[in-house]
């Protein structure tokens, strides 16, 4: 391995952790930084009501901005009185010179322990000196059936 693909590797560990940490704290602005213009955030789920697709960081921010708001207003977007994102095994496969994939899997608590846990499938590109996420499907694979973050996708609409 080169330096080179030390460095991207690194770069690309630090847009998934800044993405986790602005998620969690609901800094949109930060959170949108870490996609393309034209970057895609899309799930994959068995409920309906747990599927989204957001084309372009205008569309990815506004929904963030919408939960943000109703947050900030009082509603209860989801039960939890915080989340926190763990993130564990992560593999990255550079693809090209300026393109990457990387496989992460993650675990989310709330105030009953372990909530849901899935796995990001994601498309990176190089964009001057930062490598960020082109197309994000985030895919859960569990969730409690006490879960109190169930909510928060149909709820963010």
């Amino acid at each position: 391995m080169t330096v080179e693909e030390m460095l991207a590797r690194e770069a690309i560990r630090d847009t998934i952790s800044r993405y986790t940490i602005a998620g969690d704290r609901l800094k949109v602005d930060d959170y949108a930084a870490c996609f393309t213009e034209d970057g895609v955030m899309e799930s994959q789920h068995e409920n309906p009501d747990s599927v989204f697709r957001y084309e372009g960081r205008a569309a990815i921010h506004d929904w963030q901005s919408r939960w943000l708001e109703r947050t900030m207003a009082g509603e209860h977007i989801h039960a939890a009185t915080f989340a926190r994102h763990h993130l564990s095994t992560c593999q990255i496969d550079l693809t090209g010179p300026d393109t990457a994939r990387a496989r992460t899997y993650w675990v989310a608590w709330t105030d009953i322990g372990p909530d849901h846990a899935g796995y990001y499938m994601d498309s990176f590109r190089r964009t001057g000196d930062r490598w960020l996420i082109a197309h994000r499907v985030v895919r859960e694979d569990w969730r409690s059936p006490d879960s109190l973050f169930g909510t928060a996708v149909s709820n963010s609409r």
